[in-house]
């Protein structure tokens, strides 16, 4: 097992460099620059100049790329272009906590809640109730982020005023111990909920395919014929071996996961990568993109390799070359 992680992590390393390479020659091609940003709508040829020189800008592609890959190499991220030279490291350390917090949040959620839904209504397929679900799930699946979460701040924020509108916490109270937590939960919940809704409801669709698939197993009908009860038989003895697909589908949609999480706190106001990211492309500036997307690389990275090793723990068969 150590040995085919090591192997995945050695596989990894071109694809994390291919990455970099691919991220910053279209950050690179794409119209304007940091020095223009910089530079405003009011400032002349010469001023975006020598902003560009000041920037390093005006050096050759490959002479930019191989000085931030030698950076990269010692753990730099580089400096922001257009927040006063502030590290990467810094700003992205400053938002990471709130991101992983709405997005393990919405893990946790789309994972138990989508599995429960997936699970219960495969003891009756094609009742009313599956059919039900079936729909509404195909619906959430369908329905963008940026909508969902408008509509979730429309009639439950401004209408029925059961959540905050925006932000992590009340930025008019100084909270602290449990009265914080209390409020961040607040602020938490309905980003949350928007953020795992189409992920909810593509697992409790892989968890009911699976179920319906182990259904006509003879494993089941040995349980059942020695006295065993329904739901004894689909939660104890099928469902099992139906979170397989379910694991893999979870582990691999990490990086979907937060490109909902970058639309998700735009609309809420959650101060996480989100804000970050948009406000970087917004400016062009180019270290801190590079930085999140090496982040999130990583992540996604990881993410696949803990996903195999928990799809062979939870399968013994299962066996790695």
């Amino acid at each position: 097992m150590i040995a085919f992680a090591l192997r995945r992590l050695g596989r990894a390393v071109p694809a994390l460099a291919t990455i970099v390479v691919v991220t910053f020659v279209l950050i690179q091609a794409a119209p304007g620059s940091a020095a223009d940003v910089l530079a405003g709508s009011g400032g002349d040829q010469s001023t975006v100049e020598y902003l560009r020189t000041y920037l390093q800008l005006d050096r050759p592609l490959w002479r930019q790329l191989l000085a931030y890959v030698g950076h990269l190499a010692r753990g730099d991220l580089g400096r922001s272009f257009v927040q006063g030279g502030t590290p990467v490291s810094r700003l992205i350390g400053d938002r990471l906590p709130a991101t992983l917090l709405l997005m393990g949040s919405a893990l946790v959620i789309s994972s138990l809640v989508g599995v429960l839904l997936g699970a219960w209504p495969s003891r009756k397929p094609y009742g009313r109730f599956d059919l039900a679900l079936s729909t509404t799930s195909i619906v959430a699946y369908a329905v963008p982020v940026f909508w969902s979460g408008q509509l979730a701040l429309l009639v439950f924020a401004f209408h029925l005023g059961w959540f905050p509108i925006q932000g992590m916490t009340d930025a008019r109270q100084s909270l602290s111990g449990i009265s914080h937590g209390w409020d961040v939960a607040r602020h938490l919940v309905l980003p949350a909920i928007v953020l795992a809704a189409s992920e909810l409801a593509l697992v409790s669709r892989v968890t009911r395919s699976g179920l319906l698939g182990e259904r006509p197993k003879d494993y089941l009908r040995t349980a059942r014929a020695k006295g065993v009860s329904e739901r004894r038989v689909m939660f104890a003895h099928a469902l099992p071996n139906a979170l397989l697909p379910v694991v893999t589908v979870v582990g691999n949609r990490v990086g979907f996961i937060f490109t909902g999480a970058v639309i998700t706190e735009s609309v809420f106001g959650w101060p996480g990568l989100g804000t970050l990211v948009v406000n970087a492309a917004q400016s062009r500036d180019r270290p801190v993109l590079l930085g999140i997307v090496i982040l999130v690389s990583v992540a996604v990275v990881v993410a696949n390799l803990v996903t195999d090793l928990v799809y062979a723990w939870i399968d013994p068969r299962i066996r790695y070359a």
